[in-house]
């Protein structure tokens, strides 16, 4: 009887979580606002950072990342609704494809703090923090909620539920 009340727990604890690809990887809870004031004083500290990718730069032996910082949340996914913190270069041996990892895309990093890099950002050099990635996880785009939804009808969704009533108590996909 016990295990039919474990089983949902079990289940609902499968969904949350960080990718397997980045879960694994050490990080400290070190913040980007703190390693962009010194970047050298953070050198060899394992951190887990996202954000959006700005531009995907291969060189002959490494590719290098450009990417707006932004907040992550419990799974690991960039906060891109709130406000971007600033910009990090991340450095990995891997070759990293344009056409896969393109601007505007979200990503979540695991890598190791190794000081700071120079970017020229239109006339003005600026100095951001550089990592070196341990594991990358590249998070596939969402759905835009801001249409007309099968199962729903258009948004808002209010009032009724797919499975009791399709629209609710005023017809099918009446909107407010």
């Amino acid at each position: 009887m016990k295990i039919f009340f474990l089983l949902p727990v079990l289940l609902l604890s499968a969904c949350a979580g960080l990718p397997p690809s980045i879960a694994n990887a050490p990080a400290t809870e070190v913040s980007y606002q703190q390693v962009s004031l010194d970047p050298n004083s953070f050198k060899d500290v394992p951190v887990r950072w996202g954000g959006v990718i700005i531009d995907v730069d291969n060189e002959e032996h490494d590719s290098m990342l450009q990417i707006v910082a932004y907040p992550l949340d419990y799974t690991g996914r960039p906060q891109t609704q709130r406000t971007g913190e600033g910009r990090f270069v991340v450095k990995s041996p891997e070759f990293l494809d344009p056409a896969v990892y393109a601007k505007d895309k979200e990503i979540t990093i695991a890598g190791v703090i190794t000081g700071d890099t120079e970017l020229t950002v239109g006339k003005r050099v600026i100095r951001v923090p550089l990592l070196s990635a341990t594991a990358i996880y590249l998070w596939p785009k969402l759905a835009n909620y801001n249409y007309y939804s099968p199962y729903y009808g258009p948004y808002p969704y209010y009032p009724g539920y797919y499975p009791l009533y399709r629209g609710g108590f005023y017809g099918p996909f009446f909107r407010w």
